[in-house]
């Protein structure tokens, strides 16, 4: 199994993919910015260095996750992320 290389939103943001034993994971870094993310599968992102602020699907306010914390979305949803400065988050697909 190869390690997948994956950038969206013009090299903004930039991540590793990778195989374990439950399922697929990807580690990457988000550069300072405002994104929005669609989900094909359930996601836990959980942060790693740095702080995510986050609206989930169907919240009308933004929630604040710093370095361990960690948040879900379900499959086939949409959620936005604001980055202050380069952040570093691990995702794990379910």
């Amino acid at each position: 199994n190869m390690i997948s290389t994956n950038e969206y939103f013009d090299g903004n943001v930039k991540s590793l993919g990778y195989k374990t034993s439950t399922g697929n994971s990807t580690v990457g870094v988000m550069e300072a910015g405002d994104y929005e993310f669609g989900t094909s599968t359930h996601e836990t992102m959980i942060v790693i260095e740095g702080e995510m602020t986050v609206k989930l699907p169907g919240d009308s306010i933004w929630a604040a996750y710093k370095a361990g914390e960690s948040f879900e979305i379900d499959a086939n949803e949409k959620f936005q992320v604001k980055v202050s400065a380069q952040t570093a988050y691990l995702c794990q697909y379910k």
